[in-house]
């Protein structure tokens, strides 16, 4: 493996022009859903194997599941790692990576999601109700030694999985009933302490410095202090257009105010957002929700996944056509527009790559995912060229939020900026004369495997794009 100076990079096929000494390649958009790491349709507790009601035309690369402490940790300090590597593993072998959250509060007498084995411990645990429903028990996330297991927890959790090559990201949870930061409708269980809740959120900080994290919205001042230690954010109401109320909804109510209020706006630029279905899709249709207004809203706040909870797609004309379209530009979408390199050269010497590249999804790739460039022949040679440019700066275009004409119906989200790059390949000294086959790839943070599919056509099976040619002569 040789490595080389790069600016950036992708794939793509399409035109080759020669202008002297010089070919242009111009490569060809594609429509297809791509299957990329960390963005797109995700499942849920289930994997995209186990899916019943995953479509064959949407791929899906991230599993996001929900457990109870309880689950996780059936006896004091004792994390039931097989468990969740069972679960990683099976994500593995369906092609996806693993995201989650841990809970504390549950709203089912029958499903606790606190450890049995808490008030053996001296956690004190207090009866209430979750509106008019039936007695239940919660544990008191203030009580010290409630608080000292469960920052204990989240710590040997971290240390077990932070930067887990199958973990996607970790849903900042465990706080308020579902994990979702509110206490709401409890009789006599209200929310911990802003100290504990600090506590918690920083156990987490501390805990998760390589995994992504991010935090539902209603967490309010701890979003922003979340946000501000470089947490993304979820939200798990996305379409509610009145479902709730004729006078209120999250879409336009809700979300305009909590993500200002917590700074979090701009967070998408470093952080990925995750968006999780009011009720599902079909709730959409059957409300006369307008399925255009909402993708776009989604995809005007950089949305990088979005969970359905593997519930089936609305029946109805353009239902498929819509949810496409979506899928196209949500998440990245890496487009090489131009390639340009001189059609012959010599054994040691450097070939000068100029090219054009533009993000046109809607979020950034997170990781920093390295471009390489690759020469072969039909003889069996291969030589991979590695770069020290990392994928994950070039932003998506954007729109103005929550103006007066935004809730009329968000645009389109506009394609991010065109990026000039310029890159050197050095040839071996040892290079034989002959016509070689140059093709380019983004390849993992620490292997030459094709980890990113771009939005170009020319993919081969491998996962490289043949873009053109390269002559060697003495």
């Amino acid at each position: 493996m040789t490595r080389i100076s790069i600016a950036f990079i992708f794939v793509g096929l399409v035109t080759g022009l020669t202008h002297g000494q010089q070919v242009v390649v111009t490569p060809q958009e594609t429509d297809e859903i791509l299957a990329n790491p960390g963005m797109g349709w995700e499942t849920f507790h289930r994997t995209a194997k186990q899916d019943k009601n995953l479509p064959s035309w949407i791929p899906s690369t991230v599993h996001y599941a929900r457990w109870g402490w309880r689950e996780l940790e059936p006896q004091p300090g004792k994390i039931d790692y097989a468990f969740l590597d069972g679960v990683l593993k099976e994500s593995r072998e369906a092609g996806q990576t693993l995201a989650f959250r841990v809970m504390c509060c549950s709203s089912s007498p029958r499903q606790p999601y606190h450890p049995k084995w808490l008030p053996d411990i001296g956690g004190k645990i207090v009866t209430t109700r979750y509106g008019t429903g039936p007695e239940l028990e919660v544990p008191v996330l203030d009580d010290p030694q409630v608080l000292v297991a469960h920052l204990d927890f989240i710590k040997r959790l971290g240390a077990q999985y932070d930067g887990h090559p199958n973990i996607d990201h970790i849903d900042l949870g465990t706080v308020g009933w579902w994990g979702e930061w509110h206490m709401s409708q409890s009789t006599n269980a209200p929310m911990p302490t802003l100290e504990t809740q600090r506590k918690i959120v920083d156990a987490y900080l501390a805990a998760f410095k390589k995994t992504p994290l991010v935090m539902l919205i209603g967490g309010d001042e701890m979003l922003k202090h979340a946000v501000q230690n470089g947490a993304g954010w979820r939200a798990d109401c996305l379409g509610d257009m009145g479902g709730f109320s004729k006078n209120w909804c999250h879409m336009r109510m809700a979300y305009p105010k909590m993500l200002p209020a917590a700074d979090a706006v701009d967070a998408w630029k470093t952080a990925p957002v995750a968006w999780e279905t009011c009720w599902d899709m079909r709730k959409w249709v059957e409300e006369g929700w307008p399925l255009r207004f909402i993708f776009n809203y989604a995809l005007a706040l950089h949305g990088s996944v979005i969970n359905n909870k593997s519930a089936p797609l609305p029946e109805g004309q353009n239902i498929r056509s819509e949810v496409e379209r979506f899928l196209r530009r949500l998440g990245y979408r890496l487009v090489l527009t131009e390639l340009s390199h001189p059609s012959k050269s010599q054994p040691g010497a450097k070939i000068q790559l100029a090219m054009k590249w533009q993000n046109v999804g809607s979020a950034p790739c997170y990781k920093p995912y390295r471009v390489a460039y690759r020469l072969s022949n039909d003889q069996g040679y291969g030589k991979v060229f590695v770069g020290t440019a990392a994928v994950n700066k070039w932003l998506p275009g954007s729109v103005e939020l929550f103006t007066e004409e935004f809730f009329k119906e968000p645009k389109d989200l506009p394609p991010g900026d065109v990026h000039a790059v310029a890159d050197t390949i050095s040839l071996p000294d040892d290079l034989l004369p002959g016509t070689y086959a140059l093709s380019l790839a983004v390849v993992g943070q620490e292997d030459t495997n094709p980890v990113v599919q771009l939005g170009i056509k020319g993919r081969s099976e491998d996962g490289w794009y043949r873009l053109s040619k390269v002559t060697i002569s003495r």
